[in-house]
């Protein structure tokens, strides 16, 4: 089985499970996968969408039901509770959709809304706002990604996989190095 088989085949769920948590480099090479022909643009973003949306969710629950436990057992995160809560009081709508947006908070950037009294159908419908916007922004990355390595390289049939490999590596290196500056 050739990748673009493999891509064609489960790359839509790759980008769900990607997406459920921090999908960027998922996304970015679904994006790119999708300007080689192997996927659908507009169904990579609408997949990504909802499982950003649907994960955003989750841990906003997680938050609401179980956030003082959370926060005990992340102090940096709890930490930063407080300044969050008051940015989320002034500027709510702005909070939701660019944690989205904000490396190592997709996670703990949820989980802190969900702590604080914001009524869950304010986030839900920002959080769907923000999910679309995420999901367009890097999904178009990708696919731009490849439409200027082809401005330069000609017809990529012959290193797309070396492409591929490349866009996946440096993605785990930032994230690898993001998560290594980030340990306490």
């Amino acid at each position: 089985m050739d990748i673009g088989t493999l891509i064609e085949t489960y790359g839509y769920w790759a980008v769900a499970v990607g997406c459920l948590l921090e999908g960027e480099t998922v996304l970015a090479m679904a994006g790119f996968a999708a300007h080689r022909g192997y996927l659908h643009l507009p169904a990579v973003i609408a997949v990504a969408a909802a499982a950003g949306f649907a994960g955003d969710q989750f841990f906003f629950w997680l938050g609401r039901r179980h956030g003082e436990a959370a926060l005990r057992r992340w102090p940096t995160v709890a930490a930063r509770a407080g300044r969050v809560h008051a940015l989320i009081e002034r500027h709510h709508h702005w909070m939701i959709i660019g944690v989205r947006f904000a490396y190592g908070l997709r996670i703990a950037g949820p989980i802190l809304i969900g702590t604080s009294p914001l009524a869950a159908w304010r986030f839900a419908a920002f959080n769907a706002i923000g999910a679309l916007l995420w999901a367009s922004a890097i999904a178009l990355l990708g696919w731009s990604f490849g439409q200027l390595v082809e401005v330069f390289l000609g017809d990529l049939r012959r290193i797309e996989q070396w492409l591929l490999l490349a866009l996946a590596c440096a993605g785990t290196v930032v994230w690898w190095h993001r998560r290594r500056r980030n340990r306490p």
